[in-house]
């Protein structure tokens, strides 16, 4: 019953709405809004339903990009760098810009001319799961402090009044923690007043490491990161690389889905060749060592084309034979993890090209809305080689079904993870966090205070270049997207089974014991 309990919200959200606007032109336009509500309510379906073994025929789209129509016209937002670079760059004023009024000091008129807000994807839900563990008893100081017993802690961060501040225990490998940390700031600039007073310890590393087990009888330490899996308690957030990872070219993402989107409709999927592809740090993990087994090069052919990348070798080629935006030519993508999640995943989701995943126990923060046989095909870890290969001659033989997936993982990129949504997943993860704070935070005794000025204007290279493209150009004057409830009991149970059911299926087609 969630996607009631979702439609009672949604229901008294719009209920509100009539009453503010109650017109006979705008009832014709409510009505249709309802109509929409009472269509896209059921939050759990589309993880019962697949359209490669169940007969799943697309189903609805909910979109939720550019949800208002047009770029709401709030506060420009500004740098302004020192002339000089011998004089500093100072946080003279709270991150830069005025507050935006109280939502409640919105005019009618005001209410009245915007669409109604629409619920967040489905993938926020997990924002409650993350947050369990803290829900009795709340989360102390002395739990904060606490993460540094378990975990590298990179930086410990504190936002007061609006105002930024940080304290820097260790660097993050090459600018994981700088561009984490911009994203922060563009949030709070984003949404100014809106980001409730806190402090987060957060790790930059890959691997979780907050073990449920360690935590049976008393709370564990509240640790921020990029993933986590089923025997950890760490709290998921986006990865740096949304604002840019200068280390590799990649740009910010709003950049690299125009670019991407732009390369992907050069060559039809039925032009691209027919085989998986993936390139990447083959000797970052066993796993991905164990991929290359699957090259035609070792002399049998499993459909596969693959890769090594040395990052070294390309920084100092200019980065002329790495961008993945232009690496849309092949029908099939792969994905598979690194030292554990893998921050690439979103990158080759976008591609128009249905997405092989080898199976994973890690998940970032919107992976746990992606569904097997919807967004992507998976691959057995164990049997890498065969169920590639299986993958591909099935794609090729079901054409219009293997470009129904493409078309659903390349969507599911550009609408639900659209840095608006984002954002809104960082504002709400952030809220409700604060909630559970059992105390007033305040400046940490040896933090400085944080903006954009103080991390962009001594920056060079790529490095500012990406800055200042991912810097946020003014205030968003409309609220965030409406939390869908959180799961009810048996309903992630349910889900997991649906999961496990269509795995085991795919499997046993693969070893021919299913039709």
């Amino acid at each position: 019953m969630g996607w009631f309990n979702g439609l009672t919200e949604r229901g008294r959200s719009a209920s509100i709405y009539i009453e503010t606007c109650l017109t006979k032109g705008w009832m014709v336009v409510l009505g249709g809004f309802l109509l929409v509500v009472l269509l896209t309510t059921s939050w759990s379906n589309e993880y019962i339903q697949s359209f490669l073994i169940d007969g799943f025929d697309g189903g609805n789209s909910v979109r939720w990009h550019n949800r208002h129509g047009s770029e709401p016209q709030g506060t420009p937002i500004t740098l302004s760098c020192p002339t000089t670079s011998a004089q500093p760059a100072a946080c003279s004023s709270p991150n830069s810009i005025a507050p935006s009024p109280a939502p409640s000091s919105v005019d009618a008129k005001s209410k009245c001319s915007s669409i109604p807000t629409p619920s967040c994807p489905d993938f926020f839900r997990y924002i409650h799961e993350d947050l369990k563990p803290w829900i009795n008893t709340g989360i102390t100081k002395e739990m904060v402090e606490s993460a540094r017993q378990h975990a590298n802690v990179n930086f410990r961060l504190a936002i007061i009044g609006g105002r930024v501040y940080l304290e820097q225990y260790s660097r993050a490998f090459q600018t994981r923690d700088v561009f984490t940390i911009w994203g922060i700031l563009q949030l709070v600039n984003r949404y100014p007043g809106r980001v409730p007073d806190l402090e987060i310890m957060f790790n930059c590393d890959d691997p979780p490491a907050i073990k449920a087990d360690d935590f049976r009888t008393t709370p564990p330490p509240p640790l921020f990161r990029y993933c986590k899996d089923g025997a950890t308690l760490d709290i998921v957030f986006p990865d740096w690389s949304f604002w840019g990872w200068p280390e590799v070219n990649l740009k910010p993402w709003e950049q690299f889905l125009e670019e991407i989107g732009d390369e992907s409709r050069k060559l039809k999927w039925k032009n691209r060749e027919p085989y998986a592809y993936w390139k990447g740090n083959s000797g970052v993990a066993w796993t991905r060592g164990d991929l290359m087994r699957c090259n035609i090069s070792n002399g049998e052919e499993y459909n596969a084309r693959l890769f090594s990348q040395n990052w070294e070798a390309e920084q100092k080629n200019g980065f002329r034979s790495s961008n993945m935006a232009k690496q849309c030519t092949y029908r099939y993508k792969i994905y598979i993890e690194g030292r554990s999640w893998s921050v690439s995943e979103k990158y080759i989701l976008a591609c128009n090209s249905p997405m092989l995943l080898v199976t994973t126990p890690f998940n970032d923060f919107f992976t746990r809305g992606l569904v097997p046989g919807r967004h992507y095909w998976p691959i057995r870890p164990d049997k890498k080689c065969k169920s590639i290969k299986y993958a591909v001659n099935w794609g090729n033989r079901h054409q219009r079904e293997a470009q129904k997936m493409g078309r659903a993982g390349s969507l599911f990129t550009r609408e639900e993870l659209s840095m608006e949504n984002v954002y809104d997943y960082m504002l709400h993860l952030l809220t409700a966090y604060a909630k559970l704070l059992r105390y007033k935070p305040t400046v940490p005794e040896k933090a400085k205070e944080i903006c954009m000025e103080s991390m962009a204007c001594s920056e060079t290279g790529l490095i500012k270049e990406f800055l200042l493209d991912s810097m946020v150009k003014s205030t968003y004057d409309f609220e965030p997207c409406l939390m869908p409830p959180p799961f009810k009991t048996g309903e992630l149970d349910a889900i997991a089974r649906k999961k496990d059911e269509y795995l085991r299926k795919v499997a046993l087609r693969e070893d021919g014991l299913m039709p």
